[in-house]
């Protein structure tokens, strides 16, 4: 017979402690209970929990001394905390001090179900991975986050961390290293990995379908509804949602991204009545998210809420001494469905990878071995086959023009440098600037590039 799990319930009301007391014997499981964080410290160290359940408020302390208390002396035990409605600062404090994930009073039973059958599915954790180990939900078409070098074992280890909570994370970075990797591997190594992980690029939706896209919508909503639709927060429900290039979000669907965040319900569009979505939230972007909020370009509170934990992803001038490692990792990848053995890299053309700069990081790295396969001839790519760009010539001399003059300029050399650098493919260009392939265009048009292109073509 399987042993009961057994879960501690701390909070000072008797009424709430019998509520939740009950739902979890419902649930086959075992309760105890604690009206003060004395009482929640001696059955701590008394007995071995499967999940704690703290109230913030308490007769000797708050929420979040249990919650330190718990991560101090018992780091396998998830803790959660249960909050007053509408209290976002308690609960993004508990957060950020480690807590799994929170609760909002009054509290929903569909919710404390929902939180509790993901607690109780997290791993225990284990010592820190080898790059070679392999990874959970690895194939060869999703490489896996790989390197020897101190920066990116302290990266792996970070995110390992991160997935034993359901804390709302936010991931910095370059272009092209990794940040949806990382957003992956946080979700499968989670206790919501049977569940969906659903990417979405915030750049690329048209501002008049978002609201619709997100929450989804009720047919006869607008024209062309012809049926029900999920939108992403439904799709991504008892999973993971990936809120990619997040700072491309107009202001008007910030406030609503916040409110669904915080309420965890969602109205599809055309709908009176709301429904629970119980995801997690990752966000990502390359911009600097604190200075958006600062020229009021993203909201403060929006900010605060995704940006409970950042992780950030290193560049891969960082890690150069993990270049070859990863270089013939990315060549074994691209020819594995070719049924081809992958060509070895000459002394000349590996010294050459790790002195570039990698302005593209790991996404270059897979262009310029993508390309320097068709090129070459045997089985040695050399120097020559990498075609890498030459090192970039500084800005221009924009002293004593006026600032649309000088940011122009500046601009101008940027997108002819993207241009080179991806060959002139200019979707490519766009993903190596960071921006979406309409702003591209519409630079392009703007300062006269595209008439320019075009000419010589």
């Amino acid at each position: 017979m399987t042993a009961k799990s057994h879960v501690l319930v701390v909070d000072d009301e008797a009424d709430i402690r019998e509520l939740l007391g009950m739902t979890l014997s419902r649930m086959g499981l075992e309760a105890h209970c604690a009206a003060t964080t004395s009482e929640a410290f001696s059955l701590l160290d008394k007995n071995s929990y499967d999940l704690c359940l703290t109230d913030m408020r308490l007769p000797d302390g708050d929420g979040l001394a249990v919650v330190d208390y718990v991560n101090k002396n018992h780091p396998t035990t998830p803790v959660a905390v249960i909050t007053a409605h509408g209290s976002t600062e308690n609960a993004v404090a508990a957060l950020k001090a480690g807590a799994f994930d929170y609760l909002a009073k009054p509290v929903s039973l569909a919710q404390l179900r929902a939180l509790v059958r993901s607690a109780l599915k997290l791993p225990r954790p284990s010592g820190p991975r080898r790059a070679q180990d392999d990874e959970p939900g690895a194939t060869p078409d999703s490489p896996v986050l790989i390197g020897e070098c101190a920066l990116m074992q302290a990266t792996r280890d970070m995110i390992d961390r991160l997935a034993r909570s359901l804390a709302p994370i936010h991931v910095t970075g370059e272009s092209g290293s990794g940040k949806e990797l990382a957003a992956r591997r946080i979700h499968l190594k989670g206790a919501r990995n049977d569940g969906p992980f659903v990417a979405v690029n915030c750049g690329a939706i048209p501002e008049n379908l978002m609201e619709s896209e997100f929450f989804g919508y009720r047919k006869g909503a607008f024209t062309g509804a012809a049926a029900d639709r999920d939108g992403f927060f439904q799709a991504a429900n008892g999973g993971t949602l990936f809120l990619d290039e997040v700072a491309d979000l107009p202001l008007l669907m910030q406030v609503k991204l916040l409110r669904a965040i915080q309420e965890k319900r969602v109205r599809k569009v055309g709908s009176t009545s709301e429904e629970n979505v119980d995801v997690r939230i990752i966000s990502a972007t390359h911009r600097n998210l604190g200075e958006e909020v600062k020229n009021g370009a993203f909201r403060q509170d929006l900010f605060y809420r995704l940006n409970v934990i950042e992780l950030r992803m290193p560049a891969l001038r960082e890690m150069r001494e993990d270049i070859s490692l990863l270089a013939a990792a990315v060549l074994k990848r691209q020819v594995e469905p070719l049924g081809l053995s992958a060509p070895r890299l000459s002394f000349d053309a590996l010294k050459a990878l790790e002195t570039y700069d990698f302005p593209g990081n790991v996404r270059e790295l897979e262009n310029v071995l993508e390309r320097a396969l068709a090129l070459t001839r045997g089985d040695e790519i050399k120097a020559e086959d990498l075609q890498l760009s030459p090192k970039r010539e500084g800005l221009p001399d924009v002293s004593g023009l006026p600032l649309q003059e000088r940011l122009d300029k500046i601009e101008r050399v940027a997108i002819l440098d993207a241009l080179a650098q991806t060959r002139y493919n200019r979707t490519a260009a766009a993903k190596l600037l960071g921006i979406t392939f309409r702003a591209l265009r519409y630079r392009m048009e703007r300062l006269g590039i595209k008439a320019e292109l075009d000419s010589k073509s």
